[in-house]
């Protein structure tokens, strides 16, 4: 069912404010341009480019100043935190022949004033209210240059400043060159689609941040279940369900509510909406997993969405072509071609203390009847106690030990109906000893929270996934792919294509019939990114 949206997009309404800082909030932090204007209106790009170029696109887009060398040394000399921009800004100046970029002729361009003003550079706000002399120009000039450069980074770039790594993200991180954006602004051209983030995804959360901003502001007291009610459902009646009916129609799931305290039809298909949403089977019955969702205030969901923008910051703009995408809160792989959507399955990842790691690789070869090597952290905490407690450990579960030593052996699982890795498995190189594969415990895919593995991906349709890669090799029909799962010998076959693989995170995105999704921060990554980015 498609959401309906209760505060409609407040696209071609005029823009109320226009002070230098409200436009380069709007230019330089899109994230956070929500809050620029009072009646929440945002500037369009096409109105927001006319009006900068209004500013920069001047007859002379350069200052008869020049920076040279010891004015250089001695800028890094007194800020030495600056160092790490130290080449950016060589290089920058030396596009420009050593001329300034803040001044025109002996002033400071509205540009440098207005980006004081946006910096909150307290340094240069008193400074301004006086003439600047000769010899300190080349310091507010070489001031202001390093600060642009560290803050178009954090907001181009993401406002996270360190490593994704150590928030577990292990996709390489894609780069906006900051210095050829600098260039752009100094020599008047306008066009910021090669800066903006333009991930098709990150547009849609921050049409949705603006819709859903309104609510960030509204009361949103937590709602129970009857005392005694362990769910309500079709027919059920409950002095709660005013309160949840409203609570649904402010959040688009509900067209019209009402004070009925019996569940109709239109309530139950509008709990179904909220439950896909959400990330929960859509049965229509409010149990604790819906009101614990539908509690969570419009104010934290809006943090949610900021921090996965964010995490959008970090990745191409164009996913590759014919990617097989595994969504790790959501559990599921979906598999694209052409940029459609042609495949999705429920998948288990790993738990928390072993979860899935975040990162990207190449689908490579396929294999059929895999064995399976144990990892050591798995034969040192749970098969050597389990040998401990039966001896015949290894002969039941068609196990044998191929090499290592007698206190930490090497043990190898055989082809068969209960290997753990199932009848297949997709090999992708990491090193991470993660790959995809078929599993016997068929069962934890009927669940809805599904980390139970020990990193690696269970898939529930490993077959059709199999089939589909294996299509346009007339060596591997259908019916010679399920034998090779049967066999019992394990069988592997490279893929005339490869395909690429992303492990992604995200808990909020908007799906392809428009519909803001949820999801629950299954390894506290949006946690710790929040403490980054709102501290």
């Amino acid at each position: 069912m498609k959401q309906r949206r209760t505060v409609q997009r407040e696209a071609g309404q005029s823009v109320k404010c226009r002070t230098w800082r409200s436009m380069l909030v709007a230019l330089f932090a899109p994230v956070l341009a929500i809050g620029c204007v009072q009646d929440n209106a945002p500037i369009e790009r096409t109105e927001q480019a006319a009006i900068i170029s209004a500013v920069f696109e001047t007859a002379e887009p350069y200052s008869a100043r020049y920076v040279d060398s010891t004015a250089l040394n001695a800028f890094f000399e007194r800020y030495p935190d600056f160092r790490s921009d130290s080449t950016r800004m060589l290089e920058f100046y030396a596009r420009r022949n050593m001329q300034y970029a803040w001044f025109v002729r002996d002033s400071l361009t509205e540009l440098a004033n207005a980006f004081i003003a946006l910096g909150e550079l307290s340094a240069f706000s008193d400074s301004m209210r006086r003439p600047i002399c000769d010899s300190c120009a080349a310091g507010v000039e070489l001031r202001l240059t390093a600060e642009f450069f560290r803050f178009a980074e954090r907001n181009y770039n993401g406002h996270f400043g360190g490593d994704p790594r150590e928030l577990d993200w292990f996709i390489p991180r894609a780069k906006k060159d900051i210095g050829r954006f600098m260039d752009s602004l100094a020599a008047g051209t306008m066009d910021l689609a090669a800066y903006e983030p333009m991930h098709p995804q990150y547009l849609l959360l921050r049409d949705a941040v603006r819709q859903l901003r309104p609510l960030s502001e509204v009361p949103w007291p937590q709602l129970a279940l009857p005392p005694g009610t362990r769910s309500i459902t079709l027919g059920d009646t409950a002095t709660v369900l005013p309160s949840i009916r409203e609570r649904l129609q402010q959040l688009g799931d509900l067209q019209v509510a009402d004070s009925t305290m019996v569940v109709d039809s239109a309530l139950l298909r509008s709990v179904q909406s909220f439950q896909s949403r959400h990330g929960i089977a859509p049965d229509g019955v409010m149990g604790p997993a819906f009101l614990r969702a539908l509690n969570v205030s419009p104010a934290t969901r809006l943090r949610t969405m900021l921090v996965n923008m964010e995490r959008l910051r970090w990745v191409p703009e164009q996913q590759p072509p014919n990617a097989l995408l595994v969504n790790i809160p959501d559990f599921r792989l979906m598999v694209f071609e052409d940029d459609r959507e042609i495949m999705n399955m429920r998948i288990v990842v790993g738990k928390d203390a072993t979860n899935t790691v975040i990162f990207s690789s190449t689908l490579q070869t396929v294999v059929m009847s895999p064995t399976w090597t144990v990892p050591q952290s798995i034969t040192r905490n749970e098969i050597l106690p389990a040998i401990a407690r039966d001896p015949a450990y290894l002969r039941k579960n068609n196990m044998e030990i191929i090499g290592g030593t007698p206190s930490l052996p090497v043990i190898r699982q055989r082809p068969g109906p209960n290997n753990a890795l199932g009848r297949v498995k997709f090999m992708f190189p990491n090193s991470y000893r993660i790959y995809m594969h078929d599993t016997p415990a068929q069962s934890l895919f009927e669940r809805e929270q599904r980390a139970f593995s020990h990193g690696c991906i269970r898939l529930s349709e490993p077959r059709d996934l199999a089939e589909y890669l294996l299509r346009d090799n007339a060596e591997w029909p259908p019916e010679r792919i399920e034998a090779a799962m049967l066999s019992g010998r394990e069988t592997s076959v490279e893929l005339t294509e490869p395909r690429p693989v992303l492990i992604v995170y995200f808990t909020s995105w908007v799906n392809s019939e428009g519909q803001l999704q949820f999801r629950d921060d299954v390894y506290g990554h949006d946690k710790r990114l929040a403490a980054e980015l709102f501290r």
